[in-house]
């Protein structure tokens, strides 16, 4: 199957569920959506379970995308973690599936898919690795530290180097999740980073 498909099949799934609860979606609807038959949307997914886990899967990789874009934004450390952290506020006040991977609270119209690996007898590489480990909320605040700490260390710096950076740029990612929980009334995410980072090394 073309990948121009899957997308087409994700992005019909995606749009039925702002819609209604994931158990209210149904595979024949997403697939008529999508312009396929509900075969070729089983061939691709194997199941609704399999479609749930590409499509957080899909999620999970474009939100991290997003923290590429925004860690190259500027060319000022301290900016580039703001940049990074209204990212993350904003993607999840926005996106329903970014906020409930990054918080772990997935209500009751989301699905739910177990983060630990699943048995994949998939044909399709992105469909094994969807079946693959989902992120938790603490694998993402790693992920997003490690890149951080990687595009503002540079290469060749050293392990002791940037073990102050990696703290800094973890309470970062940890402020920047306390707004999607709890957002902040006044000056937004950009001020409370930037004033928690004028008292870190950066």
């Amino acid at each position: 199957m073309m990948p121009a498909a899957r997308e087409s099949l994700l992005d019909a799934a995606y749009t039925a569920l702002a819609r209604r609860p994931w158990s209210a979606v149904r595979m024949v609807d997403v697939a008529a959506a999508a312009g396929v038959s509900r075969q070729t949307l089983y061939n691709e997914f194997g199941s609704k379970e399999g479609l749930a886990r590409a499509l957080v899967r899909r999620e999970a990789d474009g939100f991290l995308a997003g923290v590429e874009r925004a860690l190259a934004t500027h060319s000022d450390a301290r900016e580039r973690l703001t940049a990074t952290a209204e990212w993350t506020a904003s993607t999840a006040r926005e996106n329903a599936l970014v906020r409930a991977m990054l918080t772990g609270c997935w209500s009751e119209r989301l699905p739910s898919p177990t983060l630990s690996a699943v048995p994949s007898s998939s044909a399709v590489p992105a469909q094994r690795r969807a079946d693959g480990p989902l992120p938790s909320p603490g694998d993402f605040v790693a992920i997003v530290r490690d890149r951080a700490v990687a595009v503002l260390a540079g290469p060749g710096a050293h392990r002791t180097d940037t073990v102050e950076l990696a703290r800094s740029c973890e309470l970062v990612v940890r402020l920047a999740l306390s707004c999607v929980a709890a957002p902040p009334v006044e000056g937004g995410v950009g001020e409370l980073v930037r004033t928690a980072l004028s008292r870190q090394p950066v």
